[in-house]
């Protein structure tokens, strides 16, 4: 099924992969939204410290609280991280972050790479991703590459654990090591009306992201997203 995704995915927009990376990075993805929100008559309030949601006596959302300032709603869309009381902890993911002057080695001087190490291989229970990506893409300083790899973490040790994933990387300017919990929603949005995200996993390729959007999607419109029309507008669109 992973194969067929990927073969169906190649040149479906411009470009011989089937990945499509905003330049400038994901950062880019919310100011599209930001944008497409104005259109419909959407405010953003950027930066907002210490936001807490507000709720009536039946337990239902009212609005967003942020210094002293209340955005009245209906309903709240949000991460595990402005709700921690609606959530339960699932895993934690540990994750490198290199820098780099050259591509990926063995990777046909690539400029956009993902290798996916089966579990079985590393004798884990989880696969490890290593993703990378380079200043073709705007995320980077010229000549310099940017790589990930990433695994649901086992051990409280990130440097070990992810030795596999970095060796591939050859030699690196430098690197970060990150551990990060994941949360997954437990209340019910019918009764408090909050739709809350489950935190990202260690994959790159964004599958399990865009899942969880999807069911996100449904549970607060009570339809299901039609994708071929969208990718049929988005097809005309690039003709």
């Amino acid at each position: 099924m992973r194969m067929k995704l990927y073969a169906e995915s190649l040149a479906r927009f411009q470009g011989s992969s089937p990945y499509i990376y905003p330049l400038y990075g994901l950062g880019e993805l919310p100011q599209a939204f930001a944008r497409l929100s104005a259109v419909y008559g959407g405010t953003y309030m950027l930066n907002k410290p210490d936001c807490t949601v507000e709720f009536d006596e039946e337990g239902k959302v009212t609005g967003v609280t942020s210094e002293g300032e209340t955005a009245k709603c209906k309903k709240v869309v949000c991460d595990p991280s402005y709700l921690p009381n609606k959530v339960n902890k699932i895993g934690r993911v540990a994750r490198a972050i290199a820098i780099m002057s050259h591509p990926i080695p063995n990777t046909n001087d690539s400029h956009s790479v993902q290798v996916i190490i089966p579990q079985k291989q590393l004798a884990r229970k989880s696969d490890m991703y290593v993703f990378c990506c380079s200043y073709s893409h705007n995320v980077a300083p010229k000549g310099k590459f940017i790589a990930f790899v990433s695994t649901d973490a086992e051990t409280d040790n990130p440097q070990t654990e992810l030795k596999a994933g970095i060796d591939l990387l050859g030699p690196v300017d430098e690197i970060f090591f990150d551990m990060y919990d994941r949360y997954e929603p437990v209340n019910e949005p019918a009764s408090d009306n909050c739709f809350i995200s489950t935190s990202y996993d260690a994959t790159t390729h964004f599958e399990t992201t865009v899942a969880d959007v999807l069911n996100m999607y449904t549970l607060i419109t009570g339809k299901q997203l039609d994708l071929s029309v969208d990718l049929s507008a988005a097809s005309a669109a690039e003709e």
